[in-house]
């Protein structure tokens, strides 16, 4: 049975290592240190720092997508189970969102598709689920007979954020999900994040490079530095007064 009072994920002592090069010539290349974090239900952990810094990998972890060299990934105090990512607990929203909208397929087909997988609903039951989420992210229900190449790069954000959430999924990680688009839409589907996760209650991380955006959506920031995380805190008391050196240093690039 579900613990009730366990975190919706949880990292202990997580840890990534990667081996490259040839096999008679193999190296280990860290790429996580020990990562210890907690993500409750509504809750969003904004990780920010520099490119390398291990935060996508994280992210890929608790996806599923890749098994640390190290330590333990729990979802509700459960170690990970593949079963939990094909019954559509978990998604995912990416910095492109073509990359989850088939550019062949109408719209409403790639909704749709995490539904058709988990296979518990008639095609008819799809189709209004389909209609119910589009209207909650802000889209007329007809936008599911268009295909990606006709919707602007918010409208497409959207569509992409409505397949995310069309399983219900306890946990979603945003990775540079608005860095793509311009200031007014980054706006409004930031905006669109928050509302969704105050009626759905998931837990996201949210992977970012710009602080702005990352201050206005999250509730604790996390910053990693060279795959280990330096500084976690709640984002107020963060953007007031960042402990860390490197904290320091990322803040005064937005003041």
């Amino acid at each position: 049975m579900t613990d009730v009072a366990a975190p919706v994920i949880a990292f202990r002592g997580v840890g990534v290592t990667y081996r490259k090069g040839p096999v008679w010539n193999r190296t280990e290349v860290p790429a996580v240190g020990a990562v210890d974090l907690e993500i409750a239900a509504g809750e969003t952990l904004g990780l920010v720092g520099e490119s390398g810094s291990g935060k996508t990998t994280l992210g890929r972890v608790a996806l599923g997508l890749i098994r640390p060299s190290r330590g333990e990934f729990l979802i509700e105090g459960r170690p990970f189970d593949p079963a939990i990512r094909r019954e559509g607990a978990l998604s995912v929203v990416l910095q492109h969102p073509e990359w989850a909208l088939n550019p062949r397929l109408r719209c409403g087909v790639s909704v749709a598709e995490p539904l058709t997988i988990r296979g518990d609903l008639d095609r008819q039951a799809r189709r209004q689920r389909v209609a119910s989420m589009l209207e909650r992210v802000g889209l007329d229900p007809g936008f599911a007979e268009r295909y990606p190449g006709d919707l602007s790069g918010g409208q497409r954000q959207r569509m992409a954020i409505a397949r995310a959430l069309i399983t219900e999924p306890r946990f979603i990680v945003f990775d540079e999900a608005v860095s793509a688009l311009d200031v007014s839409v980054q706006a409004q589907i930031l905006n669109l994040i928050r509302e969704l996760q105050a009626e759905h209650r998931f837990a996201a991380i949210f992977i970012s490079h710009d602080l702005a955006a990352t201050r206005y959506i999250s509730h604790r920031i996390a910053v990693m530095l060279k795959g280990d995380i330096v500084e976690v805190a709640p984002a107020r008391t963060f953007y007031d007064m960042p402990a860390h050196d490197y904290s320091r240093a990322l803040y005064a690039t937005i003041r």
